[in-house]
């Protein structure tokens, strides 16, 4: 995996939350189209570095939730 595909999987991490508002990881990689966990949190990483997107856990704590940051 390079950079060139990382930055790819980004777009596609942004576009599904984007549309969705705040998705979990499960749901993401499969409205992403992603294959590999790993595929998603280099994305996610990218995007985070970026300042683009916030995490959050959720209320029962088992999973993260992913939203865009206001205004990206």
């Amino acid at each position: 995996m390079n950079t060139d595909v990382i930055g790819a999987l980004a777009g596609s991490v942004w576009n599904a939350l984007n549309e969705a508002d705040v998705l979990g990881t499960k749901q993401l990689k499969k409205v992403a189209k992603i294959k590999t966990d790993k595929e998603l949190y280099a994305a996610l990483g990218w995007l985070a570095r970026e300042g683009k997107i916030n995490f959050q856990d959720s209320e029962d704590g088992k999973e993260l939730l992913i939203s865009l940051v206001q205004g990206c």
